[in-house]
């Protein structure tokens, strides 16, 4: 096998010449502590500096209110713990969604156990929440929202400007996981009423380990990390000054022409989705259009199991996933799946593929032709396929 099609972007990319280019001289040459005072420290200071102006441009917001953090996980579990713990003498409601990253549904999970009440909205088929239900689940004591932008699994973009509006005139926080919208879709935190917003560095075409949290101005927040006071005493820990340098480059380069992008990927999504629907018992998850990640496919092939799909798949040189790549050791069916309503023996047959960069409509072409012989050859050996056709429903 000599031939790889990469098509799980959702779950990392790779780093940018021109962000490893950056990057390079702070490894080596401008190595200096940024909390010391000669000349190679206020390098690495100024470094910092320009990597955080540039998340903040990204944003809509200003440089203040920019945090680096070790990564998207540790800014949802900040987000979510500090602002809970620095407001539990107000209330100690916080509501958010069934089809969360486990970052945020185990930091929930965590807070419920220390005391906090957290409400789990649900989802309609097409993964997006019912914006009469967020209302009328906001209480006197809910003190923050938390609801992604954009699905990692399904690709589904929720209404955020309307529940900002919604979170701002009722008085409480609203945080959204942007991990995977950063780059696809434009984002002002200002305009859209983001309280809190979390993002990741190895999503976006830059390294792993790095990532932030925006952090309006005004909102009292706990520390997750305790200990010196780097970033302005908030987030304790000597600087990753190469990661936050890529950081700022790829978010620069991530957010320069999002729509041309975007138009890209999208022809190349929906040729990738109608190509693999014409195999029969097929579906999609999540939404068609604009309200779905440019790059995001996910079809579930009833009858079989999304892991052997993915064996297979790795045999013919595609690198793709049947959901989060943080559970991908669960046998478990996906939560995202389960909440949008697929029985347990359907939600196993997934498959998601998401594109990037370095996808060609070659690419599609390739695994448009590979994958319906791999689904015939598992239904084949499948007991479940070997039912249905005995039901005579061919």
């Amino acid at each position: 096998m000599n031939k790889v099609v990469y098509m799980d972007y959702a779950a990392t990319t790779y780093v940018k010449p021109e962000v490893l280019e950056e990057m390079m001289p702070y490894f080596t040459e401008k190595f200096g502590n940024p909390s010391s005072f000669y000349s190679i420290s206020r390098d690495t200071k100024m470094a910092i500096d320009q990597g955080r102006d540039r998340v903040a441009k990204a944003l809509g917001c200003d440089s203040s209110e920019v945090y680096f953090t070790g990564g998207g996980s540790e800014a949802d579990n900040w987000a979510l713990k500090g602002i809970a713990f620095a407001h539990k003498n107000k209330g100690n409601h916080i509501i958010t969604t069934k089809i969360e990253h486990h970052a945020v549904l185990h930091a929930c999970e965590y807070l419920e156990k220390h005391g906090f009440e957290v409400t789990y909205l649900d989802v309609d088929s097409e993964g997006f929440i019912n914006l009469e239900e967020l209302k009328n689940a906001i209480t006197d004591k809910t003190i923050l929202v938390s609801i992604m932008f954009a699905n990692n699994e399904i690709g589904t973009i929720q209404p955020i400007k309307e529940i900002g509006q919604i979170c701002k005139e009722r008085k409480v926080l609203f945080h959204t996981d942007a991990v995977q919208a950063i780059g696809n879709v434009h984002i002002n935190v200002k305009e859209l009423n983001i309280d809190l917003l979390s993002l990741a560095g190895h999503k976006i075409y830059g390294p792993k380990g790095i990532g932030a949290l925006y952090i309006r101005k005004g909102v009292r927040i706990d520390n997750l990390v305790h200990g010196g006071g780097q970033e302005r005493a908030r987030r304790a820990g000597t600087e990753n000054v190469p990661a936050i340098v890529g950081l700022g480059k790829a978010i620069e380069l991530a957010t320069e022409n999002i729509d041309a992008h975007a138009e890209r990927l999208e022809k190349l999504r929906d040729k990738l989705i109608d190509g693999l629907l014409q195999v029969p018992y097929s579906r999609l998850n999540g939404p068609r259009g604009k309200n779905r990640l440019a790059g995001n496919a996910n079809i579930i092939f009833e009858f079989i199991e999304g892991e052997s799909i993915l064996l297979m798949l790795d045999f013919e040189g595609v690198c793709a996933s049947s959901g989060s790549a943080c559970t991908s050791g669960s046998l478990d069916p996906s939560h995202v799946l389960l909440a949008i309503g697929l029985p347990h023996e359907i939600a196993h047959g997934s498959l998601r593929l998401s594109l990037g960069d370095g996808t060609t409509e070659e690419d599609i072409d390739y695994v448009i032709n590979v994958v319906p012989p791999i689904i015939q050859r598992l239904r084949d050996m499948s007991p479940l396929w070997e039912d249905h056709l005995k039901k005579g429903d061919k």
